[in-house]
């Protein structure tokens, strides 16, 4: 006989059992430092510095925590239906296909703040649209959405490529990447907002589409908990049986969700497109979509929990390249074992720690309550 699942404190949920998991994380990344011949206290420290300690260093933190909150909600949203979307990368793709085809066609004419909402939508309708297609698939054919989905990934790949190279590309260029936009298809960066601080961006590419992502955890946090569809989504999620008994519709639960997804998705080209680059390139995402899986567990598909999450991997990034520089030994691909291990203890392993935190709790509330569940998992 199992032992009963404890209810535990959300505190806990969201905060407690990740900060454990990242922690132990932590803890065998210092031992593979350590095991290479480094000081991990010193690499930990050198680590926080090139992440926070500058503000040239904050802005590249800012600037991939936008990326991996947007790729994060996306994630997230398709969890709570009981959806894995793996195809992020493509959907994010996609929507910088409708950010730039937004900005080029209103940069010329009119200031940033008027092309922006054009760009919003260009880039949640795109993203939104390559998240269709195998939400159909999985809804009414069956076809696995994990596997759908990465397929899809290489298509869009395939797809920009073609497009970047065949059509986007300004005449007479051999760049792969369309032309750069005007000033009215750039967004601000975030070095006003610095210097009322008394710090220098420098050349960090943070800009203001952090406050459209924030904005997007505002409107997931909505959506999916004081909404009569949020409410249908998670019901899906939990039990589909159920769900389907209830008088749910799962194929109209999935294909939302994934639409709902794939937007979130998209939204993330704001960033390097109109935020860093003013155009688009290939390999923009840069893997971005894959990280946000990460975030959403880590983060226990919660907006919040997301936010928190993505900061963390924004400083693993940023403070990751100043880490390499410093310690040669420490290689990028050290910095990517540690990434590794984040995901590992917070994904993979995150259930580790959650008995004996539970027997914990039951314990503190009723002495009664632990000894039964003590009972149970000998049983």
């Amino acid at each position: 006989m199992s032992a009963p699942v404890a209810k535990l404190p959300a505190w806990v949920e969201v905060g407690l059992i990740p900060l454990l998991n990242v922690t132990v994380a932590f803890l065998v990344s210092g031992l593979v430092v350590l095991f290479i011949g480094e000081n991990p206290l010193q690499a930990v420290k050198i680590l926080v510095w090139g992440a926070l300690g500058f503000g040239e260093g904050i802005g590249f933190t800012l600037f991939y925590t936008t990326n991996f909150i947007f790729t994060g909600l996306a994630v997230a949203v398709a969890f709570h239906a009981g959806l894995f979307n793996i195809g992020g990368e493509g959907q994010a793709y996609l929507g910088g296909l409708g950010t730039a085809l937004a900005a080029m066609a209103l940069d010329r004419y009119v200031p940033w703040y008027v092309t922006l909402p054009f760009a919003i939508c260009g880039a949640a309708l795109f993203g939104a649209a390559w998240a269709l297609i195998p939400a159909y698939l999985q809804a009414r054919r069956g076809s696995h959405i994990v596997i759908t989905t990465i397929m899809f990934n290489f298509i869009a790949a395939s797809l920009m490529v073609w497009l970047l190279v065949d059509h986007l590309s300004p005449p007479g260029s051999m760049q792969p990447e369309t032309r750069t936009f005007a000033a009215g298809g750039a967004l601000p960066k975030l070095g006003g907002l610095f210097e009322m601080f008394g710090a220098d961006m420098g050349a960090a590419p943070a800009n203001i589409s952090i406050v459209v992502a924030l904005a997007a955890c505002l409107f997931v946090w909505v959506f999916i908990w004081r909404t009569r569809l949020g409410y249908e989504i998670r019901a899906t999620g939990l039990n589909p049986t159920a769900a389907v008994y209830a008088g749910i519709s799962t194929v109209k639960i999935t294909i939302i969700a994934m639409l709902v997804s794939g937007a979130l998705a998209g939204l993330m080209a704001l960033n390097p497109v109109m935020g860093d680059q003013q155009r688009l390139q290939i390999d923009f995402v840069q893997g971005a979509g894959f990280v946000g899986i990460a975030v959403a567990l880590m983060g226990r598909a919660h907006p919040v929990g997301i936010v928190l999450a993505a900061f963390l991997f924004g400083m693993l990034y940023q403070g990751g390249a100043e880490l390499a520089f410093d310690m040669p030994a420490i290689s990028r691909d050290m910095i990517v074992v540690i990434q590794a291990l984040v995901i590992l203890f917070a994904g993979a392993l995150e259930h580790m720690f959650r008995p004996g935190i539970a027997r914990a709790f039951a314990l503190m509330s009723s002495p009664q309550r632990a000894r039964m569940l003590d009972g149970g998992e000998a049983g």
